[in-house]
Parts: structure tokens; C-alpha cells; sequence
């Protein structure tokens, strides 16, 4: 059943616009992949070098894929006659939209993906168009252009085009409703071939929906379409096109109501309460409900359930099990038909896709996808349809996708070693992603109250907003009511005053027991009642330390405002982050599908073997956190004892002393940078008990860590998390002054996700 418990997250329009907005317009930005430095590189890129290609390019047209980016390029194209649910806007309007398909092209399959919004309504213009960018791309996607043009514009298209046209908005929605109805069926014990299928909502979806089931299995007389007017029967002329017209069937049904009765199935593509409890109550055994309407269903599966709990009801939503979404699909369908060099997509692809993605919902699901997503995720009524975050899609999908399409004759060049691909897959994509997703999705699970100590910062505030109506739980601003109201007014966020609760000396009931407690703690160490009191009343940091340590507030981020050293001094006033008592910084750093964690960035200035051994410790502990494997490796100029010298020392010592503790993780050194993460370099020390790259890079000081960390993120464009304070006894974390929003918000989820709490 739906976890009813489930908070909803809300994004604002101000919200909306500055996501756009920052930190530069629009969502993507285009990268060369080929060095642009010298002279040298500019002539072989350009003039005279790009001469040999495109001669060889003329001489055998299809070593474009080979030469250019045609192979790995999909165009994104709309004219803005049918956008989400808004309507007719035009083709400028639609951009938002296009360029987040293109994002998630390469989110999701590595995909590169340019949006074009024609500005035409005509469709043989936007035919002709199409046709003469046909050089340019490996596939052409289709999106949010009206019906019936949507099917005058792809058929065309695929007659005279030789790469695959795709209708998202039709195809899409049908591959993933036919890879849940799959295993809907299965559950239930029905064949395709048998069951009553009815269609609410006879549009590009709709139709597509009924098409490709037809081709699994479905007996046309048993599928009922449905329109505004009601039942698409054999006769009817009101409303009818050449598209709907081919699923008129002959039955006594006029209605949704009327066709309903003894259904096995619905499928709904139309609107919000389309469907009433009586319908449901109706239909036969073990219905399978697809209310697919967004953003709100043709019925809840509340209330679906309510009437009949041997249904499976799937929904568009993500806040509901059994999510239909077309993410699932058009990213890994590319992915397969352009490794093929493929001429089109045609059906048994399709079907291969809907097939891969049910036997994938079969599979036990990974501990780490289950965090993510803060549940038991187990093949059964709730789940019939993989999660969108599951890593194993990418290497699943498309390699079913590329047989079919081998199998069919639309490969150019099929794939010889299947199993060499499916590693080539695996080791294409960024794990950002994934590990922010299971940050945060923990951390949802967690529903901690959050202590924002730095309310006068916009920067925290926002974050903080973000927190709360993101469904992470209560966010506890430290402020004055004022300053934040102000703060938040000016940030088009003046409704959020009433959201989140600020929390200051002021304005606390527990004010007496803060003094007594930090007194209590402090008297020893030169200041008396009247300096501790201070303290408490006039530092943020201190204060929001002390609702932490009393249990008023789960997790504590901080750090915007003032430098790391500063706050962890004032940290420091209130629980214990000295070195000797465990405290190390991690930092993240992820960069071009790689992550690795640095330390000690925040707590050891300069460690000795033993400090070294503990921050590798607790680098392991993070990284199992993230769902690593830890490999570490201890950093320095030298590699194995050469060149000798006495500042490497403490860096060969150090493994002997995880030696002697008798860890259970991976530990090499002292040794170079590239000994650590290039396997070719690491191949001359054959010796090496690392089996990998590593990925826990301990350095010999702080100054050295923290100067690697900002080269990676300021020369490399590294995307840096942390650093994380691990080894405390409360869950705190430090952001840095340079820190965005969604730094911060991280910072934040690693808090209630208690990654760096001792336990």
C-alpha cells in the first residue's frame, strides 16, 4: 500500500526560476572532448588536419560515426504545440523543456542531446526541417508537438529519414506501461492474449499504449479505447480521425462506465478523476490500474485500493509505488540504437525494452537503491517497474535494446563482443548522481529536525526552505524573526516564514540549561558564568551546538558564514572535535565519473602515523556510507622508499600501523598520485595490495589536502561534497564560505544521514 506518511516536496516559481537560472542560464553548457590548447591541436582540430576526416567522411559516409559525434547526438525537437500539461505556448516557450530532456539524455544513458524549437505549426515545414538536419544527429526525438501533427510529422520522418525518429511522448509512455503491465500480469496470473483491456484517452499516448500492446499479444476486439465522448466503437463518426478510427471495435459499450465493467485492465492517459470507485469496483479480478494522468491521477491508488485491494494500481507519480516514467525508457533506448548505429526503433526494440526493464523489476534490488529510496524495494504489487535511480538500467537496457535491433536488421554495425559492451556501459557513468540521490533519499527516510545555524545568510535560508518543502524534515533556523523575514521577502520566499521555525537566545525556553551545561563544561578552562553565558546568547555556532547537544534538533550544518577553523573552534566549545579525540574531514571530490575521497581537510594540521591510520579509518567508514568499496592509499612524492626522505617516512609507517590493528578494508603506500589511481602506473609495482584505483587518498598534512581538494574543483571543475566531519559524537557538518545552496543542502543530508556520527 502507499506510505501515506510520505511528504510531498513543493518547488516554488522563485525556486523554479533560480534553479534556471544559476549559475548560468538555461542547464547544460558544451564541453570539447579533445584537447584545444596549443597550435598544434587547433590545426588538427580545425585547419588543415579536419581535411582527412572529411575526405574520408565523403569517400565512406558511414565513418561520420567514427569521426565526428554523429554516433552519440540525438535531437531534441519540439514545436511547443503541446507542452507538460500547459498547452499550445510555441516553440520559445518549450525550451525549458527540451533542454531538460537533453539533460536527461545525459544524465541518465550519457547520451549528448542539442534541443531545436521550430517555430512552425505547419508539419510539412517541420518535416522538411527535420529531414535536412538528418546529417547532423545518430537519432531525432520528438517532443510535445499536438496530435494528429505528432503522427504526420514521426511517420513521414521515418520514410525518408535512416536514423531512428522517436515520439517520446507516444512511445515513451508505452514502453514503460507495457514493461509494468508485464509483470502486472504476472502477479495477477492473466496472459496478454486474454485479458479486457480499456484505454481512457485516445491521444499520441493513448494510442501508442494500445499499438504496441497489440504487437505483444492483445486481442484487438478486447481493447476499448475511450475519448472525451466516450467508447471508440464500430460506427461512431463524432470525433473521429484515421488514428482512432483503427481501434473501433464492435461492442454494445458507450461509455468509460459501460467498458469498464469486467475489465482486467485500465490504462488511463486522460485527466484527474476520470475514474470513480464504482468503475474500479466493476472491473474483474485482480485489476490492474494504470492512472497515468499528471500531475494527478484518474484516481488515487487511496482510493483505488479502498474498494478493491487486489488491485495494482500504477501511477505517474514519484510519490507513489509503481511510478510510470518515461525515464525509464527514451535515455536507454538511444543508448542501444545508436551503439548499433541504428537506421530506426522499430517495435521488437520497444518491446525488448519493456521486456529488460520488467525481468530488472524481478531482480533483488541492491541495498543502495532500497536507501535511495528510503524503502524495501521487492518485485510484487508495489514494485512492478524498476526505480529511475537503479544503476544497473544502463547496462541492462540497451544491450537488449541493440540485439533486438541486431536481430531486426536495422544495425549498421552490430556488436560482435556483447559482454566487452556491457563493461563499456557499466564504466560510462557519473556516480554523482547516484551517491547524492542516496544521500538524500536517506535523509528524507530520516525526517530529522535540521539546525541551520547561519540564518542571516540568504544562501542558508534558502536551503533551509529547500529542506523543508523538499520533505527532509524540520528545518530550525538560527536568527532573529525579523532578519529572517526580511531575508526570505527578498528572496521571493515570503511565504516561508510561517514553514520554518526560528530559534534563537531569545526566544527559547531552554536558555538556563544551555548556560548551566556550557559552564559546567568550560569552568575549568578560564571562563566563568558570566563568559559562558555570553557565549551562549551571542555565538550562533555555540548556540545552535547547544539545541544539538540537549536533543533539540537531530543535525546541525553550519560553516557559510565563517571560516571552517573558527567554527570548529566554537563546535569545540560544546561536544569534543579535537584530533585526539577522533575527529577527521573528508572531503568528496567527483570528477568525470570518478570519485574520491581526500583527507584530512578540516582537523589534523599535521598528522603523524598513527593520526594517518585514523584518518584512512575513517575515510573507509565514509566510503562504505557512499556504497564504496575502500581502497586507500597513503600520498606522498615518493613511491615504495624512493626517493628517501624523512617527511615520506610517517607515510610508509602508517600502513604498518593499520597492519597491526588489523583492518578490514584495502591500504597501500607511501606512494605517488598516479601510482594510486592509474592502473597503468600502478602495473610497475606488481606488489601493491591494492586490486584497484584507490579511492581514499590520505595526504601528509591538512595544507596538502586542502590545496589538492580546490585545484581539482577550481582547475578540474571537480564537483567537491564535504569536507564531511566524521569521528564526532553528534551529527554535525561544516559547509565551507564559498558553499551554494545545494552545497549546503548536502552538507545537510550527510548531517541527518549521521555519515560521520560515531555510533
Amino acid at each position: 500500500m502507499v506510505d501515506k506518511n510520505r511528504s510531498k516536496s513543493r518547488i516554488t516559481p522563485e525556486e523554479a526560476l533560480a534553479y534556471h537560472m544559476e549559475p548560468r542560464p538555461g542547464k547544460f553548457d558544451i564541453v570539447a572532448s579533445t584537447p584545444m590548447t596549443t597550435q598544434r591541436d587547433l590545426s588538427l582540430a580545425y585547419s588543415p588536419g579536419v581535411a582527412v576526416p572529411v575526405q574520408a567522411i565523403a569517400d565512406q559516409p558511414e565513418t561520420a560515426y567514427d569521426y565526428t559525434t554523429k554516433g552519440n547526438m540525438v535531437a531534441v525537437i519540439s514545436n511547443g504545440t503541446a507542452i507538460l500539461g500547459l498547452g499550445n505556448l510555441g516553440a520559445l516557450a518549450s525550451k525549458p523543456v527540451m533542454e531538460g530532456k537533453a539533460v536527461l539524455f545525459k544524465r541518465f544513458a550519457d547520451v549528448n542531446a542539442i534541443d531545436i524549437e521550430l517555430d512552425s505549426e505547419d508539419a510539412e515545414e517541420i518535416i522538411n526541417a527535420v529531414r535536412l538536419m538528418g546529417p547532423t544527429f545518430g537519432g531525432i526525438n520528438l517532443e510535445d508537438i499536438k496530435a494528429p501533427e505528432c503522427f504526420i510529422i514521426e511517420q513521414r520522418l521515418k520514410e525518408l529519414m535512416d536514423i531512428p525518429v522517436f515520439h517520446d511522448d507516444q512511445h515513451g509512455t508505452a514502453v514503460i506501461c507495457a514493461a509494468g503491465l508485464i509483470n502486472a500480469l504476472e502477479l495477477s496470473g492473466k496472459k496478454i492474449e486474454d485479458v479486457k483491456i480499456v484505454l481512457n484517452g485516445a491521444g499520441a499516448a493513448g494510442i501508442a499504449c494500445l499499438e504496441l500492446l497489440k504487437s505483444m499479444g492483445a486481442q484487438h476486439d478486447n481493447c476499448i479505447m475511450c475519448d472525451t465522448k466516450g467508447v471508440i466503437y464500430q460506427g461512431r463518426t463524432e470525433g473521429m480521425n484515421q488514428w482512432k478510427s483503427a481501434h473501433a471495435v464492435t461492442t454494445e459499450a458507450r461509455s468509460l462506465e459501460d467498458a469498464m465493467k469486467g475489465a482486467d485492465v485500465f490504462l488511463g492517459v486522460s485527466v484527474k478523476g476520470a475514474v470513480t470507485q464504482d468503475m474500479v469496483q466493476s472491473m474483474a479480478d485482480n485489476p490492474v490500474i494504470f492512472a497515468m494522468a499528471n500531475p494527478d491521477p484518474e484516481i488515487t491508488p487511496e482510493d483505488a485500493h479502498a474498494v478493491r485491494a487486489d488491485a495494482i494500481v500504477a501511477t505517474g507519480r514519484s510519490d507513489y509505488p509503481n511510478q510510470v516514467n518515461n525515464v525509464l525508457g527514451f535515455p536507454y533506448l538511444f543508448r542501444g540504437a545508436l551503439d548499433i548505429h541504428a537506421r530506426a526503433i522499430n517495435d521488437e526494440m520497444k518491446i525488448a525494452c519493456a521486456r529488460a526493464l520488467a525481468e530488472l523489476a524481478r531482480e533483488d534490488v541492491p541495498d543502495e537503491v532500497a536507501a535511495a529510496y528510503g524503502r524495501k524495494l521487492q518485485f510484487g504489487r508495489d514494485y512492478i517497474i524498476p526505480a529511475p535511480f537503479d544503476p544497473r538500467l544502463i547496462h541492462v537496457v540497451p544491450p537488449a535494446v541493440a540485439r533486438a535491433g541486431m536481430d531486426t536488421g536495422v544495425a549498421r554495425r552490430p556488436i560482435i563482443d556483447m559482454e566487452g559492451y556491457i563493461q563499456s556501459l557499466k564504466a560510462r557513468m557519473d556516480p554523482t548522481a547516484a551517491i547524492l540521490q542516496g544521500m538524500h533519499a536517506r535523509a528524507r527516510k530520516t525526517q530529522a529536525r535540521m539546525i541551520f545555524a547561519e540564518g542571516d545568510d540568504p544562501r542558508v535560508l534558502r536551503a533551509a526552505v529547500a529542506w523543508q518543502r523538499g520533505g527532509m524534515g524540520q528545518a530550525l533556523v538560527v536568527g532573529r524573526e525579523n532578519d529572517v523575514k526580511e531575508k526570505l521577502e527578498a528572496a521571493g520566499l515570503a511565504d516561508a516564514v510561517r514553514e520554518i521555525a526560528v530559534v534563537n537566545a531569545a526566544n527559547t525556553r531552554h536558555l538556563e540549561a544551555y548556560h548551566d551545561f556550557l559552564y559546567a563544561r568550560l569552568q575549568r578552562k578560564g571562563m566563568d558564568r558570566e563568559d559562558t553565558n555570553r557565549l551562549a546568547n551571542r555565538d550562533r555556532h555555540v548556540f545552535a551546538a547547544l539545541m544539538l547537544a540537549h536533543g533539540h534538533g537531530d543535525g546541525l550544518v553550519t560553516g557559510a558564514t565563517r571560516k571552517s577553523a573558527h567554527v570548529l573552534d566554537q563546535m569545540g566549545q560544546v561536544f569534543d572535535l579535537r584530533p585526539q579525540d577522533g575527529a577527521v574531514g573528508i572531503t568528496a571530490v567527483l570528477h568525470k565519473g570518478r570519485i574520491v575521497l581526500i583527507g584530512d581537510t578540516l582537523v589534523h594540521e599535521w598528522p603523524e602515523a598513527e593520526d594517518l591510520a585514523d584518518i584512512a579509518t575513517r575515510g573507509a567508514v565514509v566510503a562504505r556510507g557512499l556504497g564504496l568499496d575502500p581502497r586507500v592509499a597513503f600520498l606522498s612524492f615518493s613511491n615504495f622508499g624512493y626517493p628517501v626522505s624523512e617527511r615520506a617516512t610517517k607515510m610508509a609507517q602508517a600502513p604498518m600501523v593499520l597492519d597491526a590493528r588489523k583492518v578490514d578494508f584495502e591500504y597501500e603506500g607511501e606512494m605517488t598520485v598516479d601510482v594510486a589511481l592509474n592502473p597503468e602506473s600502478a602495473a610497475r609495482y606488481p606488489f601493491s595490495r591494492l586490486t584497484g584505483p584507490a579511492n581514499i587518498l590520505v595526504m601528509p598534512a591538512r595544507h596538502s589536502a586542502s590545496i589538492s581538494v580546490k585545484l581539482l574543483q577550481e582547475m578540474g571543475g571537480a564537483t567537491v561534497i564535504g569536507p564531511i566531519l566524521t569521528g564526532v559524537p553528534q551529527p554535525i557538518q561544516i559547509c565551507s564560505t564559498t558553499s551554494t545552496v545545494n552545497d549546503i543542502l548536502n552538507m545537510a543530508a550527510i548531517s541527518a544521514g549521521g555519515l560521520g556520527t560515531v555510533k
